[in-house]
């Protein structure tokens, strides 16, 4: 399923449901001036056309202990499909990666981490970063403040 084959209620259903997942079927309904059940069939075709990922609850970093966000460049020895499969299987381990991306350019990988503090991400640094199969440079920068952060995808 395709953005352009949605129509007008579909996107409506997405876009209350981007903004509160916690709706239920019977309030996303009324929203989209739908019957329950023509709602909850457009929301399970929208999860099964693989427009709709997944829903989960977000968690303030900061309040959870983890207020740091560290943007780290990785680059690998070599980019043989071999040495980035293994980097990819081994980043997923590490738990304060939040986020991996394979980049064009000169950083093979950029990562989001989120630490506790600067102390912290020398633990993640030094035990786990630098220990990644093929890592061969690693560059860090820390967020000074978030600007904007969105979960939303506009429609």
């Amino acid at each position: 399923m395709r953005l352009r084959d949605l129509d007008d209620i579909d996107r409506a259903i997405l876009t209350h449901l981007q903004k509160d997942g916690r709706l239920s079927n019977v309030e996303l309904a009324g929203l989209v001036s739908l019957s329950e059940s023509a709602c909850l069939r457009r929301v399970r075709n929208l999860e099964d056309g693989g427009i709709i990922d997944g829903c989960v609850v977000l968690l303030n970093a900061a309040a959870c202990g983890r207020p740091g966000t560290v943007f780290v460049q990785v680059a690998l020895d070599r980019q043989q499909q071999e040495d980035l499969q293994a980097f990819e299987e081994a980043v997923k381990e590490v738990p304060e990666v939040m986020e991996c991306y394979l980049m064009s350019g000169e950083q093979d990988f950029m990562l989001r981490v989120i630490v506790k503090d600067a102390t912290d991400y020398e633990r993640i640094h030094t035990q786990h970063l630098t220990r990644l199969p093929g890592v061969a440079r690693v560059h860090s920068g820390f967020a000074l403040r978030t600007v904007l952060k969105k979960t939303e995808i506009p429609l």
